[in-house]
C-alpha cells in the first residue's frame, strides 16, 4: 500500500495494510500490536473533521523520519477526533504511560492554540510561546508530533480558496511552529512549513518567485545533487582527506525573505543553490576554497572570510560564490567540523541568525539538549538528554493570562509575583488568584504553562505581610520593590504609625519592651524614634534589620549582668520550661539543672556547684553568684563541660497566648517539626472563661534566623493571639 493512499478511501480491508505501512522493519509483534489497537480506535473516525487531519498522515510522516513506535502510536491517538472517545487513564493502561505522556502533552498544545491566537502576532511574545512550550512539554517528541499534524493541515488548507482560518493557521505557523521546527534541527518540516504558510499569506509573492526559478524543486535538487558530484571528484583528484559535501536549494519563503530585508531583486542573488563542505583543519578549508575557484569562475563581490575574521559571536566559515554548469550560481560555504557544531549548536546558531534574537546561552543549551534527544536511538541517551533539558528549564517559569498573554518569571515565583509582573496596580489590587480555574493562596507557587487570573479589589492595598520573606508571598526582588515603593509613596503620618505597630510587635515577640527605643535607634544609626518608626513604616528600615538590632542590644546586655523584669505568668511559664536534664560530662548520672540566674547556653564556658538535694547547678563560669561565691562553698564546684552528643543549638522559650480550639496543640507541634525546631519541653495553662491557653514550649533552634522563622509561621495559625519569646 502506498503513502499517497491514506489520502483516498479507506475501507475495512486496508486496516492491515495500514498497520504495515506502519510498523518498522525491525518492529516486534507486540509494537504492531499496539500500533494495531491504536488504528482501531482512529479508524471510525478517519473521514471526519477533515480540516484537522487525521493520526494517519501524520503517522507515515514520522515513520519516514524514523521516529520509534511510540511516537507513531502516539500520533494516531493524538488525533483530535479521539479527544473525547479516549482517556488518558486509558491510554495509559492499554498503550503505557510513555504514551500517555506524549498523547497529554498534545493535547496540552492543542488547546494551547485557541487562547493565544491574539498574542502571536507580537514577537516577544511568540517568543515566550515557543519557550513556553518547550518547558511544559515532559517529552519532546511531542513537540515532533505537533509539528507534523500542523504541516498536514497546512497541505490540506493550501488547496482552498482564501479564508480567515487560512490566514489565522498561517500566521500561527510562521511565527510558533517553523521557528520551534528550526530550533530541533527538523529542517525538511520547517522549509515546508514556511513554504505552506507563506503560499496561504500571500499567494501573488509566492507564485511571482516560483515563476523566476523557471524550474521545478526537484529539478534544481537534481543540480545541486550534480555540483556535489563534481565537487567531490574534483576533491578526491587534489587528495583533500575526510570531507563532507552536501546542499540543497533555498525554499521559497527564504528567498522572499532575503529579497525583502536587503531590498533585491531575483536576479541578484547568488544563494539559491547553496552546498555546504565539512573537512577536519582550517588549513584544508582554504586548499577546497583554491579547488572551487580553479573549477568554476568565482564572484569576487560574494567571497567572505570568517576564518581569519570571525563574526563577533564566534561564526567561523569561508563563503563564496561561483558560476556553475548552465551558468547558474551556487554558493558555497567551507568550514572545519568544530566550526559546523560551533554554528549549529553554539552561540552562533544559525536559528538564532535567522530570527534575530538576542543571545541567552542558558536557552541555547536547552535546545541543544532537545536536539540531542531526537538525535538519539537508545533508552539511556533518551533518559539522560530529558533529565538535562529539565534541569536547564529550571530557572524559569512561563505563566499566561486568560488573555493568553504570557510571562516569564523566575523559577518559584508565586502568583503574587505574576500580578506585579503583569502590571503594577495590578500587584497593588490583588487580593486572590485562581490557577487553571482552581482558587488558590497568594503564596501559590507557579509552574510552566498555568493559566493565571487574578483577582482584585477597587483600591491599591498592599500588607506589609508581602515584605516578610519567611511569610513566602514575593520570591522576585522585582515585585518587592513595587511593594516597597508603594509604602514609600504614602502620608507621613502613616508611616510613622504603622511602623510604631511593627516595633511594638516585635519587641513584644522577643520580649525585649524593656529595652529602650532610644537604644534601638540608636543602634540602627537613626537620629530619633519618630526616624524609625518612618523608616520601619516605609520598610527602609526591614523587620529583619531590626530583629537584629534588637538581639544584639538583649545579648550586650546578658553579657553586663543586666537581668530583665518579667510579669509572673511569664516567669512561671519560663521556669516550668526549663530544663529537666543537662547534658554534661564527668559528673556521672547525677541530676542537673542550668542555673536560672545566668541561663548558659551549649557551648557557653560552664562550671558546675553542686546543691543541697537538686543535683548540679549548671552556671556560666562569668556568673556573678559564681564570682562572688563564699570561699567556703567553693569546694562544691566541679569541672564540668557539654556533651559531645548535643549539637550546637539555640535553647529558647517560646511563649504563646491563643483562643482554645481543637487540634491547636497539633499544629502548633506540626509547624515546629517542619522547620526542623526539637521540642525539649512543654508547659500549658487554660483559662476556661476567657476560652484562651498560655503556652510555653522550652525548643532548641539553630539560630536566630530559624526561631523567628517559626515564630512568624506560629503568628499565621488560626486562633493564634502573640507569639512572644521569654528573655
Amino acid at each position: 500500500m502506498r503513502y499517497a493512499q491514506i489520502n483516498n478511501e479507506l475501507h475495512d480491508e486496508h486496516m492491515d495494510d495500514v498497520v504495515a505501512l506502519l510498523c518498522h522493519k525491525e518492529s516486534n509483534s507486540a509494537n504492531c500490536d499496539d500500533i494495531r489497537r491504536a488504528v482501531r480506535y482512529f479508524w471510525p473516525y478517519r473521514y471526519e473533521n477533515l480540516d484537522l487531519p487525521g493520526g494517519l498522515n501524520a503517522a507515515v510522516s514520522l515513520k519516514h523520519l524514523g521516529v520509534d513506535h511510540d511516537t507513531i502510536v502516539s500520533s494516531i491517538l493524538s488525533c483530535y477526533a479521539l479527544k473525547d472517545v479516549i482517556s488518558l487513564e486509558q491510554i495509559a493502561h492499554e498503550f503505557g504511560n510513555n504514551v500517555a505522556v506524549l498523547v497529554k502533552s498534545v493535547r496540552w498544545m492543542n488547546a494551547l492554540n485557541e487562547s493565544v491566537d491574539d498574542v502571536i502576532s507580537d514577537q516577544k511574545q511568540a517568543e515566550y510561546l515557543r519557550r513556553m512550550v518547550l518547558a511544559v512539554v515532559e517529552d519532546v517528541r511531542a513537540v515532533l508530533i505537533k509539528l507534523v499534524f500542523r504541516l498536514e493541515r497546512l497541505k490540506r488548507l493550501v488547496k482552498r480558496e482564501h479564508s480567515l482560518t487560512q490566514q489565522s493557521i498561517a500566521k500561527e505557523t510562521l511565527s510558533l511552529y517553523a521557528p520551534l521546527a528550526n530550533r530541533l534541527g527538523i529542517g525538511q518540516i520547517k522549509w515546508e512549513m514556511e513554504d505552506l504558510a507563506f503560499r496561504c499569506l500571500n499567494p501573488q509573492a509566492y507564485q511571482r518567485i516560483a515563476c523566476a526559478l523557471e524550474e521545478k524543486r526537484k529539478d534544481r535538487e537534481d543540480y545541486i545533487h550534480s555540483f556535489v558530484k563534481e565537487l567531490k571528484k574534483s576533491l578526491r583528484k587534489e587528495k583533500v582527506r575526510d570531507f563532507e559535501v552536501f546542499g540543497r536549494p533555498k525554499h521559497i519563503f527564504s528567498i522572499w525573505k532575503k529579497m525583502y530585508k536587503k531590498q533585491i531583486q531575483f536576479e541578484d542573488l547568488f544563494d539559491v543553490r547553496a552546498v555546504r563542505v565539512v573537512v577536519n583543519r582550517a588549513t584544508d578549508c582554504y586548499k577546497v576554497l583554491g579547488v572551487v575557484h580553479s573549477n568554476w569562475k568565482h564572484i569576487p563581490s560574494e567571497f567572505d572570510d570568517y576564518i581569519a575574521n570571525p563574526k563577533n559571536n564566534g561564526y567561523q566559515s569561508l563563503h563564496t560564490a561561483v558560476i556553475g554548469m548552465g551558468g547558474k550560481a551556487v554558493e558555497v560555504q567551507i568550514r572545519t567540523r568544530a566550526m559546523n557544531e560551533h554554528a549549529e549548536y553554539g552561540v552562533a546558531a544559525h536559528w538564532r541568525y535567522k530570527e534575530g534574537q538576542t543571545e541567552d546561552s542558558q536557552f541555547q543549551k536547552t535546545i541543544n539538549a532537545l536536539r540531542q534527544m531526537l538525535e538519539t536511538t537508545s533508552v539511556e541517551d533518551k533518559s539522560s538528554a530529558d533529565v538535562l533539558s529539565t534541569e536547564l528549564f529550571s530557572d524559569r517559569v512561563f505563566a499566561r493570562t486568560p488573555k493568553g498573554k504570557i510571562f516569564e518569571l523566575p523559577q518559584g515565583s508565586t502568583v503574587l509575583d505574576f500580578a506585579y509582573y503583569v502590571h503594577t496596580d495590578i500587584g497593588h489590587r490583588c487580593r486572590g488568584a485562581k490557577v487553571d480555574g482552581r482558587i488558590v493562596p497568594l503564596t501559590f507557587e507557579l509552574k510552566s504553562g498555568s493559566e493565571v487570573e487574578i483577582l482584585t479589589t477597587r483600591e491599591p492595598r498592599p500588607s506589609r505581610d508581602w515584605l516578610n520573606s519567611n511569610l513566602g508571598y514575593l520570591q522576585t526582588s522585582r515585585a518587592r520593590s513595587k511593594v516597597r515603593n508603594w509604602f514609600k509613596i504614602q502620608d507621613h503620618t502613616q508611616h510613622i504609625h504603622d511602623g510604631k505597630v511593627i516595633c511594638d510587635r516585635e519587641l513584644k515577640r522577643l520580649n525585649a519592651t524593656h529595652i529602650g527605643i532610644e537604644s534601638v535607634s540608636k543602634k540602627l544609626k537613626l537620629d530619633n524614634t519618630n526616624e524609625l518608626y518612618a523608616s520601619l513604616g516605609r520598610n527602609d528600615v526591614s523587620n529583619a534589620q531590626l530583629v537584629s538590632a534588637v538581639v544584639s542590644l538583649l545579648n550586650e546586655r546578658r553579657a553586663g549582668g543586666g537581668k530583665p523584669a518579667q510579669s509572673k505568668r511569664r516567669e512561671k511559664l519560663a521556669e516550668a520550661a526549663g530544663d529537666s536534664e543537662v547534658i554534661v560530662r564527668g559528673v556521672g548520672n547525677l541530676l542537673t539543672q542550668r542555673a536560672s540566674c545566668c541561663k548558659p547556653e551549649v557551648n557557653d564556658p560552664i562550671i558546675g556547684y553542686i546543691t543541697r538535694g537538686k543535683g548540679v547547678s549548671v552556671h556560666r563560669r562569668d556568673c556573678t553568684n559564681i564570682l562572688n561565691l563564699d570561699p567556703s562553698e567553693a569546694v562544691r564546684l566541679i569541672e564540668v563541660s557539654w556533651g559531645a552528643e548535643k549539637a550546637p543549638t539555640l535553647s529558647v522559650v517560646i511563649l504563646i497566648q491563643a483562643y482554645d480550639r481543637y487540634g491547636l496543640m497539633r499544629d502548633i507541634s506540626a509547624v515546629m517539626a517542619n522547620h526542623d525546631v526539637y521540642i525539649t519541653s512543654i508547659h500549658t495553662e487554660s483559662n476556661r472563661d476567657e476560652q484562651t491557653a498560655d503556652m510555653s514550649f522550652k525548643v532548641d533552634v539553630q539560630d536566630i534566623n530559624q526561631l523567628i522563622l517559626v515564630m512568624d509561621k506560629l503568628r499565621q495559625l488560626p486562633n493564634v493571639i502573640e507569639v512572644s519569646r521569654a528573655e
